[in-house]
Parts: structure tokens; C-alpha cells; sequence
């Protein structure tokens, strides 16, 4: 395989990924062990397990310091990197071949920086951002029109649905009640270590209520359809950035060991919601749409209610943001212990200047 491909290959995978570039990060350190003489071409080539999970390894150290996180997706799925239609050993080895100095590693490391750039923009355009001018529809419109980022529009999603009930359940001072039916009062005795570590009651105090919380389920990958938001008072909320239909839906609800199911997705036919509703029975207790969560964004920030829930809502969201979409002063550092600052290579197809 010549240059030319092989950088077609590696600018494929970049194209596809979120913001974060894990597989991208780990080309590029299995490049670095080459150029370290760690590895050799003819690794790369034959003997695909010798870099395989090493190499998991190395891009995660980057990935903890850049971004102060690593990737959880399934093994499978961080497998497939090596496979035919991503970076098989043969792409992997002429990308090793034209790593003169660095400059592949170099321009991967490039194109993270740009692909945080832009979150970095929206983030400052969050921390600027009043209840009386935000407008939800503005801002998922810059992920939906901007490329660079546009994989990234469904952790996105689940942000301004996490901001958004968060900040209405907890302003409704709705509380969750725990308690054990008159009736089992010897049964609980019995059980008290149990009931006591599990449900927070004893038999000297059988009932507690507590606040009620929605709690993120933490970082998912791009194949996950498993739960995003999950409730200390029943339903598991199911965050897609997708169209509904009735395949999808089946997909969650399978999926989803709830007994209670809320899906969120972009607006669709009013005819399959009801048919889905109806085809997966009492596990689904509603869905909500796209055009719904904008037009509860537009009375919380700028209805009534403006004044007790605007600026509440808005810090949720930022929080939200700072925590999918981190992006670290540790890079620059990174980047010049690495020398990549002082790489020159003009005629090098995977020359990018430094902006």
C-alpha cells in the first residue's frame, strides 16, 4: 500500500470518530514505539498481538493526560481499529514507513487539537451564554452543521436532556418514599442487615424518603444502546440523537433492564410513536421528542419561570459539557515534549502547519 492510501485510510478513521479520537491517539502511539525502536515495521506487518492491547495501554496514558479520561467502549469494538475497513497491519506499517520524524504522530496530534478547538468554542459560547439569549435550537444546530464535530451530536444530546430534567426535577422538590408494607413488619426484622444496606430502612424506621435524582449512567460508546440516564424513582431514560423508529425502539427496550422506559429522540411521525407505544406495551411510559425539549428549554430560560430555573439550567448544562468534553492544558506540553513544534516536513503529504 502506498502513502497516498494509507493517509486516505487514517483520514477515513478520523472523519468517523468523536471528538475524543481514541483510535486515531492509538495509531499514533504504536507509530511513536516504532520510531522509539520499540516495535519494528515488521511487527506491525506480521505479528498483530505484539501491539494489539500494548497499545491500548499507551494511548490511554495520553488519553488520561490530555483528556483525563479513557476509552470504555467494549473490547470488540476497540478491536475492529485492525480490521479492513479501519487501519489493518499493512496500513499501519506505511504509515510507520512515512513517520519520518514524527510527522504522522504529528498530524494526528493536529487534528485532535482542531476537533477541541471547536468544543472549546461552544464552550466558551456556554460560559457566556444568559437565559434571555440562549436559543437549545442554535446549539445543537452547531454540532448538526459543523463536521469536525458532528459525531459528536449525540453526547451532545444527552447533555441538554440531563440538563434539562435535572434541573426541573430538582426544582420541583419532587421526593421518593422507601417503605415496608405494615403487614411484613416480622419479615423485616428478620432481614434487617439486608433492608438496612440495601433500602436504607430498619425495623425501628421502616420508611425513609429521600430527594428524588436522575444520575448519568457515565461515558457510552458509538455501538451502545444500553441506558444513559437512569432515576432513583423508576424509569430508565434512553437518550438517542436519531429518528425513532419501531426497529430502534424494539433494540432499547430489550436492551434495557428497566421496568419503565422514556426514549428521547428527534421528532418523528406522530403514527409511529403510537404504534411503537403500543407494540412494546406498559415498559415504555412515554417519548419525548426533540421539538418538546426546545420548547421546554424556551419556558425555562425565557417563560414565567425564567427567574427560579434559567440560570440554574444553564450551569447544569455547562457542568454537563465541561465534563463530556474536557479539554486539557496539558496538551501544549505534550505536543513540545514530543518536539512535534520544531517537525518540517513540507513535502510531506501529512504536513499540516501549526496554526
Amino acid at each position: 500500500m502506498d502513502t497516498q492510501q494509507a493517509k486516505a485510510a487514517l483520514d477515513k478513521l478520523i472523519a468517523k470518530q468523536r471528538v475524543h479520537l481514541y483510535k486515531p491517539i492509538q495509531i499514533a502511539e504504536i507509530l511513536y514505539r516504532v520510531r522509539r525502536g520499540e516495535l519494528t515495521i515488521e511487527q506491525l506487518r506480521d505479528d498483530l498481538e505484539s501491539y494489539r492491547n500494548p497499545s491500548k495501554r499507551w494511548r490511554d496514558s495520553v488519553t488520561r493526560l490530555l483528556l483525563d479520561r479513557v476509552s470504555t467502549s467494549s473490547q470488540k469494538f476497540q478491536d475492529n481499529l485492525f480490521e479492513a475497513n479501519a487501519i489493518p497491519p499493512a496500513v499501519l506499517a506505511s504509515l510507520a514507513e512515512a513517520n519520518q520524524d514524527g510527522i504522522v504522530e504529528r498530524y494526528i496530534y493536529q487534528r485532535f487539537r482542531e476537533k477541541q478547538r471547536r468544543i472549546l468554542h461552544l464552550s466558551e459560547m456556554l460560559k457566556t451564554a444568559t437565559p434571555s439569549k440562549f436559543e437549545l435550537r442554535e446549539f445543537l444546530s452547531a454540532f448538526e452543521h459543523d463536521k469536525g464535530i458532528k459525531r459528536s451530536i449525540d453526547k451532545a444530546f444527552e447533555i441538554v436532556v440531563y440538563a434539562l430534567f435535572n434541573t426541573l426535577v430538582k426544582h420541583l422538590k419532587v421526593t421518593v418514599t422507601v417503605a415496608v408494607h405494615a403487614n411484613e413488619t416480622e419479615l423485616l426484622r428478620s432481614f434487617e442487615t439486608f433492608a438496612r444496606l440495601l433500602l436504607g430502612i430498619d425495623a425501628e424506621n421502616p420508611r425513609r424518603s429521600m430527594p428524588a435524582r436522575l444520575y448519568r449512567a457515565g461515558a457510552t460508546n458509538a455501538a451502545d444502546r444500553g441506558l444513559d440516564i437512569w432515576a432513583n424513582f423508576g424509569p430508565a431514560i434512553q437518550v438517542k440523537h436519531l429518528t425513532l423508529t419501531e426497529d430502534l425502539a424494539e433494540d432499547i427496550s430489550a436492551e434495557i433492564a428497566a421496568d419503565q422506559i422514556v426514549i428521547v429522540c428527534k421528532d418523528g411521525e406522530r403514527e409511529i410513536i403510537e404504534r411503537v407505544c403500543r407494540q412494546l406495551g406498559q415498559r415504555i411510559r412515554g417519548i419525548i421528542v426533540q421539538g418538546q425539549l426546545i420548547d421546554w428549554y424556551d419556558l425555562a430560560l425565557h417563560g414565567e419561570f425564567a427567574a427560579q430555573l434559567g440560570n440554574d439550567l444553564l450551569s447544569s448544562l455547562r457542568q454537563e459539557f465541561r465534563n463530556e468534553f474536557p479539554f486539557s492544558e496539558t496538551f501544549t506540553r505534550f505536543y513540545r515534549e514530543r518536539n512535534y513544534n520544531s517537525v518540517y516536513l513540507p513535502d510531506s503529504l501529512f504536513w499540516l502547519e501549526d496554526s
